[in-house]
């Protein structure tokens, strides 16, 4: 296959496979682009324009021909007509295989086979048949890492519905955008979150007695329903700094990208014990902690109940991981309480998304927890991208800073500023847009589709990735991202409040705080009464990790001349510059 150099975009040219790209797309006058950072107190940096020229970095897989071969087989084994996502993630392993293990937070173990996934996904799906859910119908689950959640999940996909995944974190408000957004036909929750479903109109559906009930009372399906390569099976809401949560259809040829992430990010062996602590309402904890360990046929462990440092070093000794994945605040956390793993030879791989890894906790792991922590990048429109890979083959000591090179199946580059994925020569790739949000998905691409813009801002440096800044503001709080416009909307409905603008401001433990700037209506006084008030708003309204631990009352906010607020301008003002504002 040939490369072909392009004013404004590198292809390869079919047929045949993908080949090493050999070098980077520069301007026709020689002019290239090494992807500095801007200063970040001078403003975030402006969408690419005309002249921006995409630079496509080194893909080291790309030069591993065994490598390539392997991507083009999981390729090729996804992009088949008669792909059934429950035969692939289920069906398909030994009946007595584990595909979970679950515990509590005594620390009791169990665990849930193919089997016996098999065969209670398919009496649920009798039942959920029988309740008129069928081929592309949405259904939301607001549920833990409790037994019953991988039965819910493949019970809807035996029957080609759409799953719609809900933080447990979430209040009601938030849920019900995402739940009417989708047009859910039902909702399946579990007992502690029910109150927060009861009232939308829609059917619902609980854990438990009721849920055991269905199961028990209805013959198992014989067949799954075949979806295809392009058929939807989960659509997941992300959300922006403008505008309502956007929906992300998850096809089924996505899940050769979250086995490639399983692979050579995490280099999943057969011997390994696996916990990805992610939580599974977004996307790391539903892609690489349910999907991708099914789709490899290796077991999970799915911790029931709230976190804690100590909790999470007794599960690693007690179940005895030897592969770890986390945000980096369950890092910090761990640093900060002074957790040693008492057999530090046990863990193999641990490994880190969500937000930037800061240079203490690589420097601490190792003598910690015995291995090194290894950044990786991703996101819910894509899964993960760019990796400081665990196999062998890709291995390479960790640049300071680097979130590691472009994951097999997957070319990476730069446009201007912005951390780009190659449609063209990304095999792997399989984000096409948001749901019925046409607007929205053109201003994630360059004009003529050949390049993802991710909305983050860093520099490649020979394959190397480095994350500077998010460029639309989304505030990044111990794993979570949290869109600036819906805490901006519950904070100004409350009668004091004339305008609001939300920031994260840096936190040693949660990576991001939400920080609000309040301007108040005439008449109106600030005071610990009303921050009380409004934080208490946002924790009912949208959730516990999302309210302001910082509220500032201001005369003013920093506007751009159109009236746009400057978020910028706030992240990057010291206490005095903020008593300027008053």
């Amino acid at each position: 296959m040939a490369l072909l150099r392009t004013r404004r975009q590198c292809v390869l040219q079919p047929p045949g496979r993908f080949l090493r790209a050999r070098g980077r797309c520069a301007h026709v006058d020689g002019e290239t682009h090494g992807g500095e950072v801007s200063d970040p107190t001078a403003g975030l940096p402006a969408a690419p324009s005309a002249e921006d020229v995409p630079l496509a970095a080194p893909a080291p897989w790309l030069d591993l021909p065994e490598m390539v071969d392997e991507v083009e087989n999981l390729r090729r084994r996804f992009d088949q007509p008669d792909l059934c996502v429950a035969s692939v993630l289920c069906d398909e392993h030994p009946r007595e295989d584990t595909a979970f293990i679950l515990v509590d937070g005594d620390l009791d173990v169990r665990r849930l086979t193919f089997g016996e996934l098999s065969d209670e996904s398919r009496r649920l799906a009798a039942a959920l048949h029988a309740r008129g859910i069928g081929t592309g119908d949405r259904v939301a689950v607001l549920m833990g890492k409790r037994r019953e959640l991988p039965i819910v999940l493949l019970a809807l996909w035996r029957l080609g519905a759409v799953h719609v995944p809900l933080f447990t974190a979430f209040a009601a408000p938030a849920i019900s955008v995402r739940v009417r957004g989708a047009g859910a036909k039902l909702v399946v929750t579990e007992p502690s979150q029910r109150a927060k479903v009861d009232g939308l109109g829609t059917n619902v559906i609980e854990a438990g007695d009721e849920l055991d009930g269905l199961v028990a009372a209805h013959r198992p399906v014989e067949d799954s329903t075949v979806v295809g390569p392009d058929g939807l099976f989960i659509e997941l809401y992300t959300s922006g700094t403008t505008g309502a949560p956007k929906g992300v259809g998850v096809p089924a040829r996505a899940i050769a990208a979250f086995m490639a992430y399983m692979r050579y990010g995490f280099h999943l062996l057969d011997s390994d014990v696996l916990w990805n602590a992610a939580d599974p309402g977004w996307a790391y904890g539903l892609y690489f902690g349910v999907v991708g360990p099914l789709a490899m046929g290796r077991p999970n462990v799915l911790l029931a109940g709230g976190f804690s440092a100590e909790l999470t070093a007794q599960v690693i000794s007690a179940v005895g991981v030897t592969n770890f994945a986390a945000a980096p605040t369950v890092y910090r956390a761990l640093k900060q309480r002074g957790v040693v793993l008492a057999d530090r030879r046990r863990l193999r791989v641990a490994s880190s998304a969500g937000e930037p890894l800061t240079p203490d906790v690589t420097a601490w792991a190792p003598d910690a927890l015995g291995t090194q922590v290894r950044d990786h990048f991703g996101q819910t429109e894509q899964g993960m991208v760019i990796v400081n890979a665990w196999d062998p083959r890709l291995r390479r000591d960790v640049r300071p800073g680097s979130m590691g090179q472009a994951l097999p199946g997957f070319v990476a580059g730069t446009v201007g500023e912005a951390i780009t994925i190659s449609a063209d020569m990304s095999p792997l790739m399989w984000f096409t847009g948001y749901v019925n949000a046409p607007e929205r998905t053109r201003e994630r691409f360059v004009a003529d589709g050949s390049w993802y813009l991710t909305g983050d801002v860093g520099r490649a440096e020979d394959g190397d990735f480095f994350f500077a800044s998010r460029d639309d503001d989304v505030i990044l709080a111990a794993g979570y991202r949290i869109g600036p416009f819906d805490i901006e909307s519950i904070l100004t409905a409350d009668p004091a409040v004339a305008e609001a603008a939300v920031v994260g401001r840096p936190d040693e433990i949660r990576g991001e705080v939400v920080e609000a700037f309040i301007v108040l209506q005439p008449g109106e006084a600030g005071g610990m009464p009303l921050v009380e008030r409004l934080q208490a708003l946002v924790r009912s309204q949208y959730g516990a990790h999302a309210y302001p631990r910082r509220v500032h009352f201001v005369d003013r906010l920093p506007k751009t001349p159109s009236g746009k607020i400057q978020r910028f301008v706030l992240r990057g003002m010291s206490d005095d510059d903020i008593a300027d504002l008053s």
